[in-house]
């Protein structure tokens, strides 16, 4: 593996990126994860997959530097740079499909080619153009898709497939009897596929969310704007008291006695909109903390049946000086 390495190197150096592909490609099925370490299998694939660029096969070097920077942890900081950039170049001439399908043990046929038993949620890059999707499950009806591939673009898909009336179907015509691999065929077999899950916009909470967000801004900031008034009132009360304490005919502690009287009228009506202004922009910044923080956390509720203990928790926190949002939890 490690001579294969070396010659992809060379021939990379050179500008032959043929010859690069193919010994990277030759390395990265010699890569026992036995015998390699998981940051050489990661930096292979990537590899692998910047001279599927060069050499514009996109798809191809989509699948492999997105599953390289799976194990970007692995990987030094230069290099998971290079590979992001090279996905970006990649996706750009390439769909996305972000597909979620229940059962998650179905069987996945992608224009013929079987896809195999995938997770829940699965991220597959199609070239540009019309795509079928089938997909079948043994005791399930066999479910068909269509839909168009544009380039640079995602697209979401969910599949769930209905239990069958009749006997137990074999799964869908066409796909293997084993489990095939669910990307191309160099690339390693991971014992734990977790995909990402499909957007939180991509249901009927994202409404919900958008408002939420909405009424969130528009609450914190008239709140805000409130609370500023109240201060600019603040300051007038202040300096109109400091000009009554000085004039010799009057003083403040009249005023609070004796409103009637013109000079005072100004400084209670100061007064009572300061007051005003200021628990009004208290109470609606609190409000929208609340709506924000219940807004953010549906993002994390919606994702998924995960773990309880895998929950993210909001609570907002509101005290005489300030108002924020604890998040807890666990990634």
């Amino acid at each position: 593996m490690k001579d294969l390495v070396r010659a992809g190197q060379r021939a990379r150096a050179a500008g032959k990126w043929t010859e690069a592909h193919d010994a990277y490609k030759r390395a990265l099925e010699a890569a026992e994860p036995s015998s390699t370490t998981e940051r050489e299998r990661a930096e292979i694939a990537g590899e692998l997959g910047l001279c599927a660029l060069r050499l514009r096969s996109y798809r191809d070097a989509a699948e492999h530097l997105a599953w390289s920077l799976e194990q970007r942890e692995a990987l030094p900081v230069a290099l998971q740079l290079r590979f992001e950039a090279g996905l970006r170049k990649a996706t750009a001439h390439v769909a996305t499909l972000l597909l979620a399908i229940d059962p998650p043990d179905a069987a996945v046929v992608l224009d013929g080619k079987p896809v195999g038993r995938i997770a829940r949620t699965h991220v597959l890059f199609v070239e540009a153009g019309d795509r079928m999707v089938r997909a079948g499950a043994p005791g399930r009806e066999e479910s068909l898709h269509m839909f168009t591939a544009i380039p640079g673009q995602q697209h979401k898909m969910v599949i769930q497939l209905s239990r069958s009336s009749g006997s137990t179907k074999e799964v869908a015509e066409g796909a293997p009897k084993e489990t095939p691999r669910a990307l191309s065929a160099t690339l390693p077999v991971r014992s734990q596929a977790p995909s990402p899950p499909l957007s939180p916009w991509a249901s009927w909470p994202g409404t919900l969310r958008v408002a939420g967000i909405a009424v969130t801004t528009a609450t914190v900031s008239v709140g805000s704007l409130l609370m500023i008034r109240a201060s600019r009132l603040d300051g007038d009360l202040s300096e109109r008291r400091d000009g009554l304490d000085r004039d010799p005919t009057t003083s403040t502690s009249m005023c609070w006695q004796a409103p009637q009287r013109s000079a005072c009228a100004e400084l209670l009506r100061l007064r009572d909109e300061r007051n005003l202004s200021g628990v009004a922009g208290t109470v609606l910044v609190i409000a929208g903390g609340v709506l924000g923080a219940a807004t953010a956390a549906s993002f994390f509720s919606f994702l998924g049946p995960t773990p309880a203990q895998e929950r993210i928790h909001v609570s907002p926190v509101a005290t005489g000086h300030g108002m924020g949002v604890n998040i807890g939890g666990l990634w």
